[in-house]
């Protein structure tokens, strides 16, 4: 096995997402599984498909064009450049917008296409605190997009989780009353898709009764890494679907302190060391230029991150729970930064396994 290595659970992905879809159903909540984390693997997006996910959303045209032979509907998250509306046409069945320019240079590109494209406008939530909601660009867009030759418009999309990742409910949880206005507004125009992503946890603790504020939720890191809104975990669905490996490549004895008690690593980051004497170092194959070493947590609790180089991991080792030897390879947990690193980084090989 070539390492380091990234092994990935589809087993959990699948189950992860089969549990999340019949949640969301039984609460009148179409989920769409989000792929930007995993950069539209094709063995990820089996496993989704296999939970139950009929629709895939990525923010990147050549992700989507990865999986161009899967029997799925397809969805560009992000606004597209105007400069490729073109690629949107051919590759994503639906797009989300936000801009009068791009949605009609789409409009062109669908009849050049001889195809319907379909356009969900992301309404500004404005500052949620003050309750500041400004109705009359959205309305504007979508008038434009029931005109726009080519185009379907089917629904109002929103980002509840964003730069802050402000939680974008009030006190009862539930969200925001402006949102309950688009819905009817929505049912009045017959629209597919009352659309919300980032509210993953807060979902599925809302009761059944009533009408849905909003029928569509774009699921990413809950399918893949069991989270919800701010990285919490979503009670009864497993966070570990994948995990890191790296070669142990030396082991010896060494002291912390050198000639001076404060040191500069690669990238000027001073470090404090403590003396405790002699401890045993291990050195792993993977560094700074792979994955940002505050995102891992070493699966044997006994052994303590040190520091690392850009190629190389620094590991304590006196404690650990196994007696480990050159060759050995060590585990390590990962946070959703850490799997974006390591999923987005060449040196890091990729391994699927239905364990």
């Amino acid at each position: 096995m070539q390492y380091p290595s990234l092994s990935i659970n589809l087993r959990i992905i699948e189950n992860n997402t089969r549990e999340l879809v019949q949640l969301c159903c039984n609460k009148g909540i179409i989920p769409v599984g989000i792929t930007k984390l995993v950069e539209g693997s094709e063995p990820i997006v089996r496993a989704m498909i296999f939970g139950g996910i009929q629709t895939i959303g990525d923010t990147q045209i050549q992700n989507l064009m990865k999986l161009k032979d899967l029997p799925i509907r397809k969805m560009l998250l992000r606004r597209p450049l105007l400069s490729e509306v073109e690629g949107v046409v051919y590759h994503a069945d639906i797009s989300l917008h936000s801009d009068r320019a791009v949605l009609e240079a789409l409009s062109q590109a669908a009849i050049k296409a001889n195809k319907r494209h379909e356009v969900i406008i992301m309404h500004d939530l404005g500052e949620l605190h003050k309750k500041t909601f400004d109705d009359s660009k959205t309305e504007e867009l979508a008038e434009l997009v029931l005109m726009l030759p080519g185009l379907t418009f089917v629904g109002i999309g929103s980002h509840l989780e964003c730069y802050h990742e402000v939680e974008s409910t009030t006190g009862s949880g539930t969200l925001p009353v402006h949102q309950e206005e688009h819905t009817e507004w929505g049912s009045y125009c017959d629209l597919d898709a009352i659309s919300g992503a980032g509210v993953t946890g807060i979902v599925l603790m809302m009761p059944r009764e009533g009408t849905p504020r909003f029928n569509q939720l774009r699921l990413g890191a809950s399918l893949i890494m069991g989270e919800g809104l701010n990285d919490e975990s979503i009670i009864d669905i497993s966070q570990v679907p994948m995990y890191l490996q790296a070669e142990v490549i030396e082991i010896k004895e060494k002291s912390p302190i050198r000639l001076h008690s404060i040191e500069l690593d690669i990238l000027d980051n001073e470090f404090y060391f403590t003396d405790r004497g002699a401890r045993l170092r291990a050195l792993c194959a993977i560094g700074k230029q792979d994955v940002d070493i505050s995102q891992l947590t070493p699966v044997d609790d006994g052994i303590t991150i040190v520091g690392s180089s850009h190629n190389c991991l620094i590991l304590d080792i006196t404690d650990a729970a196994s007696c480990y030897q050159v060759g050995d390879a060590l585990s390590f947990y990962l946070t959703y930064n850490g799997a974006l690193q390591c999923i987005t980084s060449e040196y890091v090989h990729k391994r699927y396994s239905f364990a």
